[in-house]
């Protein structure tokens, strides 16, 4: 027989090791194995599409010979996934107007409330779809007011600038490698409001994107982050004498009609397109008058600046592939039959493709 005192004395130890150890709740988070979301994506769908660079003021394929993209921006994807229309046939129709690109907005807002890991999943699937279509991405941190003071224009922009820096960080390192997602727009319009949102100089805001491209570029050398100008991302006139410190980038423009009045073309010249001999510049977003999509009120805007970007060689992207967005390029999800807008869009894109071809 075992002394009954021992037998006790084990019984007090194992009661007090008990009792004295942290309890652990059966959710309990292990955050020492916490990973960042969205590891590099692989297989053989990265080099599909032929890598695209920066020479000179212009984007070039592995040959050298220069490409000029002509695209659609549809609208969030989010959304787009809610409204359950969300499939690869969105994309089929908008590479059938004669795009080469497609331009995806990501709302901060939709990017949270998703969460970064579930959004990655929409974001691939467009990349997926886009590379077996034979067309380019460009994602874009759709935001609009003043990155610098933390303003902006309506809630569904609110950002940070760390969130703003972690999500193209999640990005870069998602897709490095990848050929299809080639441009990154990094705020999709910085503006100040008249004042209302803050103050903000071009020299903090080049700062501000330096950061960022350096942060991309850290991971993913080949990316072409793309870099607005103030007021809306229309003022490129500080390129003159204070250009940013980084290589291998394009900056952007939105040329809408209402920046500017008729006649137009002396002010774009001032603008934005005397920078076009030494950058690549991209309107990477402009369409018709807001609320008005017909031909009649924008027909004499649109053929001026489809006609002088085309003369720049600048690449560019129109606005917006939805039914409910404006200026709306299509009527409805159903029918996906085009406004006047779209069929604008769809004709300057086949039109100026094919002058292309013939040179």
């Amino acid at each position: 027989m075992k002394p009954a005192g021992k037998s006790i004395l084990t019984l007090i130890l194992f009661c007090a090791t008990v009792m004295l150890s942290p309890a652990q709740p059966k959710d309990y988070h292990a955050w020492w194995h916490d990973q960042h979301v969205g590891g590099p994506v692989a297989g053989p769908a990265l080099s599909v599409l032929p890598s695209i660079r920066v020479h000179g003021s212009q984007f070039v394929n592995e040959q050298g010979d220069t490409v000029i993209f002509r695209g659609m921006a549809i609208s969030d994807p989010d959304k787009i996934e809610h409204q359950g229309e969300w499939n690869s046939a969105l994309f089929e129709h908008v590479r059938d107007m004669g795009a080469n690109i497609v331009r995806i907005p990501v709302h901060p807002i939709a990017w949270r409330e998703r969460t970064p890991a579930r959004y990655l999943v929409l974001l691939d699937q467009a990349i997926e779809w886009c590379t077996r279509l034979g067309m380019y991405v460009m994602i874009d941190w759709h935001s609009i007011g003043n990155l610098g003071m933390e303003l902006y224009q309506d809630p569904m922009y609110t950002t940070t600038r760390t969130e703003t820096y972690e999500f193209w960080r999640t990005i870069a390192r998602h897709y490095q490698g990848h050929h299809t997602p080639v441009f990154y727009e990094i705020f999709n319009e910085p503006t100040l409001y008249r004042g209302t949102l803050g103050s903000m100089a071009w020299s903090e805001w080049k700062v501000i994107n330096e950061k960022i491209i350096r942060l991309i570029k850290a991971i993913d050398s080949e990316k072409i982050p793309l870099v607005a100008g103030l007021d809306w991302a229309y003022d490129l006139t500080p390129l003159a004498d204070d250009p940013l410190d980084v290589e291998g980038i394009a900056y952007v423009v939105h040329p809408y009609p209402h920046k500017r009045t008729p006649p137009y073309e002396p002010k774009w010249e001032e603008n934005f397109g005397f920078a076009v001999s030494r950058y690549p510049v991209f309107a990477t977003e402009f369409s018709f008058t807001l609320g008005d999509e017909g031909i009649k009120a924008n027909g004499a805007y649109g053929a001026a600046i489809v006609a002088y970007l085309e003369a720049k060689r600048m690449s560019w992207i129109g606005w917006v592939y939805d039914p409910e967005w404006t200026p709306r390029v299509i009527t409805s999800w159903k029918t996906h039959e085009l406004t006047e807008c779209g069929t604008f869009f769809k004709d300057a894109m086949q039109r100026s493709s094919a002058a292309r071809k013939r040179k």
